[in-house]
């Protein structure tokens, strides 16, 4: 499973479900961190980032933005994703070797580990994102929605024709059936970059998102615009990957 003038601020001030925003879509990167977890230590991983991880984040300069745990599928009881924004990829860096080297998340690292043996399976995987030009701002998780975690590998030279189908039809019929757009990123590291788009899609519950798609895959407009666009080849190389995801309760509000 990449959504981030005075129009821009406009926007970014109206985004976060009706509250304020401090980012502009485009502004800064974007990090998509998925943590798989030893058998039965998902709830110890939330529960170091509920007591701890996120608080360690915002003193180092790292803006929480949501994280969420698989509702079903291969991933859901071990995964969690989340989403943090860096004002560059520099700051990133930086921070990131300041949260590793502060005395306090290191005590709070062996404490856990202690209590709970070790919780992650294998190292965290990593994605820098930028949004999209046509993305909205990257908003914070609602508690109470389904969100939907989608990862398109684009064909051999078809990411740009993908991305043009994205901002001149995709997204705004995604509008029409009711799933709303969270952000719409562009990995920024090979060989992620060449080819894959990532964004995350909201719905008002797991029975609307099924009858969403099944709107948006018989609607007779989608239907001539997958025909239009791919009129010279298939734009993916294989199919979507995708991934529900419920909200966890120490994600940040909206």
């Amino acid at each position: 499973m990449q959504r981030w003038g005075m129009l821009g601020m406009v926007m970014a001030v109206v985004a976060q479900f009706g509250g304020a925003s401090s980012s502009l879509a485009g502004e800064g990167v974007l990090e998509l961190r998925i943590y798989t977890c030893e058998p039965g230590k998902l709830e110890a991983c939330n529960e170091r980032f509920r007591d701890h991880t996120t608080q360690l984040f915002e003193k180092h300069g790292i803006e929480n933005i949501a994280y969420w745990v698989a509702s079903e599928g291969p991933t859901a009881g071990n995964t969690l994703y989340y989403i943090i924004r860096h004002t560059s990829r520099e700051a990133a860096t930086k921070s990131w070797e300041a949260f590793r080297a502060d005395p306090e998340w290191q005590a709070v690292r062996q404490a856990s580990e202690e209590k709970h043996g070790k919780i992650l399976a294998k190292p965290p995987e990593v994605i820098f994102m930028t949004e999209t030009d046509y993305s909205p701002p990257t908003e914070k998780a609602q508690p109470d929605k389904v969100y939907e975690l989608r990862i398109y590998t684009a064909a051999e030279g078809k990411l740009a024709d993908l991305n043009s189908r994205f901002r001149e039809h995709t997204e705004k019929l995604f509008n029409k059936h009711g799933m709303r757009s969270i952000g719409y990123w562009s990995p920024t590291d090979e060989p992620k970059s060449t080819n894959q788009m990532w964004y995350v899609l909201e719905h008002a519950s797991r029975d609307a998102a099924t009858a969403s798609w099944k709107a948006f895959v018989s609607d007779p407009e989608w239907q001539a615009v997958a025909k239009q666009t791919e009129a010279n080849g298939k734009l993916l190389e294989k199919a979507p990957e995708a991934v529900y995801l419920k909200t966890v309760d120490y994600s940040p509000k909206p």
